[in-house]
């Protein structure tokens, strides 16, 4: 039976390099996923790049990864802290081969998510390092094709939907729809914003990794939180979890007939970006709107029209 601790990643951080080593080797020889997610999560929040600002979503995401790559080691005898050269090859094969559940998919998990469980594989054995079980790198070869199709082919922005599905909403539900869909914000950023965070043309937005920055608000945007009374005595102006904004939305969008079109907030952050694109022409300040640290990230964004350069070519 699997032996769960009950360390926080901080608590682990803090232990000395001895009684870390030996509580990591321990994990990684009895397949112990929950102490090794833990020992994953303490390297993130002590040691990684981004540190203690490290999304909840990201750390969250990871521990699922680490959970899923211990359970298909411990079934295919493979020794954790003496991995074979081409054990990270094997189970990027297998992640691509595994049956998916839901969505009626065939033929294997979607590039996305195998390259995020092997980036939680990933980051497992950069922690072993880190707390010295191990200088094994098993995946230091291993590749992970791209997925062919383009997330904005995938996930397209929406369209006519935010203006019909606006009348279904209550101001507060409406409030946030136009936060994502017009001002460009990601949902967590909308969630957590506060009444003292909203000027008279633009919004203070704390981002990924701690970044702030200062959003232009549209007029609609601007009308829908003007009078919008915080929902508790910090001055939050949602209440809400992800689920429940989600949950609320998706009934706006029934309500409104487009039930079939729902794709979560972020094809409503593309909405903003694509519009923001065709006014200005400009992946740079599409970029910066947008909160994006480079232009690579913002193009993944914007929908592109086929002959968007049709009349520039006319005349070649």
């Amino acid at each position: 039976m699997t032996l769960v601790r009950s360390e926080t990643p901080l608590a682990l951080a803090g232990l000395s390099d001895q009684a870390l080593r030996v509580r990591a080797v321990e994990a990684a020889s009895t397949y112990d996923a929950e102490t090794l997610v833990q020992v994953t999560l303490a390297y993130m929040t002590a040691a990684s790049r981004k540190g203690a600002r490290s999304s909840p979503k990201t750390l969250e995401a990871y521990a699922l990864a680490v959970r899923e790559f211990v359970r298909w080691a411990q079934d295919s005898g493979v020794m954790l802290l003496r991995p074979g050269r081409r054990d990270g090859g094997r189970y990027v094969a297998h992640l691509q081969l595994r049956p998916s559940r839901g969505r009626g998919r065939t033929g294997g998990l979607a590039p996305a998510t195998v390259a995020q469980y092997v980036a939680g594989a990933r980051a497992l054995y950069r922690a072993l390092r880190w707390a010295g079980a191990t200088e094994a790198q098993p995946f230091e070869d291993a590749h992970v094709p791209p997925d062919p199709t383009p997330g904005i082919v995938k996930n397209p922005p929406y369209q006519r939907e935010i203006d019909a599905v606006l009348g279904h909403c209550e101001p507060r539900l409406a409030a946030l729809l136009l936060l994502c869909a017009h001002g460009g914000l990601r949902v967590g950023e909308a969630l957590g914003l506060r009444a003292g965070d909203v000027g008279a043309s633009s919004v203070t937005v704390r981002g990924k990794g701690g970044k702030v920055r200062r959003v232009p608000l549209g007029r609609r945007t601007r009308a829908a939180l003007d009078g919008l009374p915080p929902v508790s005595a910090g001055g939050a102006l949602f209440d809400w979890t992800y689920a429940q904004a989600a949950y609320r939305l998706r009934r706006a969008f029934r309500e409104a007939g487009h039930g079939h079109a729902w794709r979560g907030f972020h094809a409503a952050r593309k909405h903003s970006g694509t519009r923001l694109y065709r006014a200005t022409r400009d992946f740079t300040r599409v970029g910066l709107f947008l909160g994006h640290s480079s232009v690579d990230t913002t193009r993944r964004y914007v929908a592109v029209e086929d002959d968007d350069v049709a009349a520039e070519v006319e005349h070649f």
